[in-house]
This record gives C-alpha cells, sequence and structure tokens, in this order.
C-alpha cells in the first residue's frame, strides 16, 4: 500500500516539474489556446466573454513581449520556434491584432479566410 503511494506521489512529483520547466513560447502557446477558447465558447454570454477576453488579452500581449525578448529561443533552431516566428499573425495574437487595428477575434478569423460578417450569416444546420 504505502509502495503504491510512494509512486503516485513520485509520479504527480514529476508532472510538477515537467509543468515547472515550461519555456516562454510554450507558456504563450497555452495562453493563446485559452483565448482561443473563450472566442469559441458558445456558454459564455457577450459581457461575459469581453470582460474575460479583456483580462486575456493583457496576459497575452505580457506572454508576447516575454517570448520577444528571450534570448534563449534566438538559437534555438526547432521546429516550433521556426513556425512560431514563422506564423507572426497567429503566434502573436495580441500584438498582430494592435497592429492592424482589429479586434483578436476579427483578426484570429482573417487568418483562416473568415470574416465575422461570413460568421453572422451561416445557420446551424445537419448534414
Amino acid at each position: 500500500m504505502k509502495a503504491t503511494y510512494l509512486i503516485a506521489g513520485g509520479l504527480a512529483l514529476m508532472a510538477l516539474a515537467t509543468a515547472a520547466n515550461a519555456g516562454t513560447l510554450e507558456n504563450l502557446e497555452r495562453e493563446r489556446s485559452m483565448t482561443i477558447n473563450t472566442f469559441l465558447d458558445a456558454d459564455l454570454s457577450v459581457d461575459e466573454r469581453q470582460a474575460k477576453l479583456d483580462s486575456q488579452r493583457r496576459r497575452l500581449i505580457d506572454l508576447e513581449r516575454i517570448v520577444m525578448r528571450d534570448k534563449s529561443l534566438r538559437g534555438e533552431n526547432t521546429k516550433t520556434v521556426r513556425i512560431a516566428f514563422q506564423n507572426y499573425d497567429v503566434t502573436f495574437l495580441g500584438h498582430a491584432s494592435a497592429e492592424k487595428g482589429h479586434t483578436m477575434v476579427d483578426h484570429w478569423l482573417r487568418q483562416f479566410g473568415v470574416s465575422t460578417d461570413d460568421l453572422m450569416s451561416t445557420r446551424v444546420g445537419r448534414r
């Protein structure tokens, strides 16, 4: 019985250690993912979504600044780092949307060829 608790405790510590070693780019990706989930969350009211996006935008922009200033990424030639910097408009969503004068949602949708008007003119149905 003790061995089971020790193994479970050891696995939990390993998971925490792994999470603690997340780099700046990984933290940015996680925050961006949560922001996109907020865009798509049908359970939120308009006011709830806006309030949540306002706070997420500030965190996202802070993390984007951290990634842009992270000198350890400059020497990295991993696929993740290359893709992140090649896709600036998607990776650095907060900065790119501000530079273009769009909301984050509109900017993100435009990167994939969809506009807000396109979404508003759609209807839900079965095929």
